[in-house]
């Protein structure tokens, strides 16, 4: 489940599920069908779409989300789920621990809060007169104790840096253009955005807002780089549904997600756009560009 069918950031995750499987040698219509749903950045609705697919009877329920993940435990705890993009999934009360998930859930995680005070550092090498720093965050699309983590990792970080935080949250690509009034009525002069999956299929709405704005940003996912964000540092999100797949292939084998480790990514990309620091009138350090695994021109 993703958002909308005919949003590209849907389509582009899909397909790299549907590569995964492929990989592993399954043939969609022949060996394997496949029941597609789609949530368009409404909560609400997962918990409906995870219990239409319990109806069907499906062998394994694969979800985009850690909001889906624990829409999906409420239904159902027989069914197998994967779950592709997790924040933190002890925490968030999906798994009993990484190496032994202990129930029907099972995936992978982005390492959601262990991220936030890096990408502080990588915008502060970015800026460095960036001393107000807007942060803008999806309430709720974690657990309580996940988004509390996320915001002390950041005021923990800002504290060190010299930063002042300025908290403002968004449900909904609606409440957008409010929120980016508010970070320029309270003098911000940079942007970290934390992950959310609304903002990643969002993220160039952000970007153009940013932009707007003359905000230098930092995200956490490289599609907002590439769509003309200053920054980007995280792990490949269309990977994780690639990867995803592993976990269907041995759960359709035998395996039990119980028994199935959460995998961590090993690799973080930062993405920086050299034409975006340009336009903003920033000069990027050469060890920060020395640094990036991409550098758009």
């Amino acid at each position: 489940m993703t958002p909308s069918p005919e949003h590209p950031i849907a389509q582009a995750v899909f397909e790299a599920f549907r590569q995964g499987l492929h990989e592993r040698g399954y043939v969609e219509g022949q060996t394997i069908v496949i029941e597609p749903r789609f949530a368009p950045e409404r909560l609400e609705r997962y918990r409906d779409l995870v219990a239409e697919l319990a109806r069907l009877k499906v062998d394994v329920i694969v979800v985009g989300s850690t909001a889906m993940a624990l829409a999906a435990k409420q239904v159902t705890t027989t069914i197998p789920i994967v779950a592709a993009v997790m924040a933190d999934p002890v925490k968030d009360g999906l798994v009993a621990s990484l190496a032994r998930p202990g129930g029907n859930i099972t995936g992978l995680t982005f390492l959601g809060p262990a991220l936030v005070a890096k990408r502080l550092q990588l915008l502060r090498q970015a800026v460095p007169g960036a001393s107000h720093v807007a942060v803008l965050l999806h309430p709720e699309v974690y657990s309580e104790q996940t988004m509390r983590d996320m915001v002390e990792e950041a005021e923990v970080a800002a504290k060190t840096l010299g930063m002042r935080l300025q908290l403002v949250e968004a449900r909904g690509p609606n409440e957008f253009e409010r929120v980016f009034s508010a970070m320029a009525t309270g003098g911000a002069n940079a942007l970290t955005v934390f992950p959310s999956p609304m903002f990643y299929a969002e993220h160039r709405h952000l970007v153009d807002l940013a932009t707007k704005h003359r905000l230098p940003a930092i995200y956490a996912f490289k599609e907002a780089a590439a769509a003309g964000g200053l920054m980007s540092y995280g792990t490949n999100i269309p990977e994780l549904f690639r990867l995803a797949a592993t976990f269907v292939d041995k759960i359709l084998k035998g395996a039990k997600p119980a028994d199935l480790p959460v995998e961590q990514p090993t690799k973080f990309d930062l993405i920086v756009n050299l034409r975006t620091a340009k336009a903003l009138g920033l000069t990027l350090s050469q060890s920060l560009l020395l640094r990036a695994d991409e550098v758009i021109q």
